[in-house]
């Protein structure tokens, strides 16, 4: 039985605190992008990582933010939550970290194909 390398996938929610939202959006977006910019200086040609952004809250009443994180194995995901981690948006803080949630995209699939092999 073969077991192909699967990328991981982490969806993070988060709940945007008074503090940020009592920030000027300007102010925002550099403590965001700065945060952001250290988690993904972590991808390399032979590791990417990807990290997208998802507004939730017009839609849920449990968290206000989604973040999408790809990483190439744990210790690389392991490695953003610590720079997320010592970031303004959970130190501060700025966000509470409601539940992350880790997914294989597709893994039906991968698991009928390792049925049949």
């Amino acid at each position: 039985m073969s077991v192909t390398h699967t990328r991981l996938h982490f969806f993070i929610l988060l709940r945007a605190l008074p503090a940020w939202l009592q920030l000027p959006r300007e102010q925002r977006n550099t403590i965001a992008t700065t945060a952001l910019g250290k988690a993904l200086s972590l991808s390399t040609a032979q590791q990417p990582l990807s990290l997208r952004h998802f507004d939730a809250e017009a839609f849920s009443g449990v968290c206000s933010d989604i973040v999408l994180c790809e990483a190439g194995d744990m210790l690389q995901w392991h490695c953003v939550m610590e720079i997320l981690r010592d970031s303004p948006l959970f130190s501060a803080p700025y966000f509470e970290l409601v539940h992350i949630i880790p997914a294989l995209e597709e893994g039906f699939r991968q698991f009928e194909a390792l049925q049949t092999a």
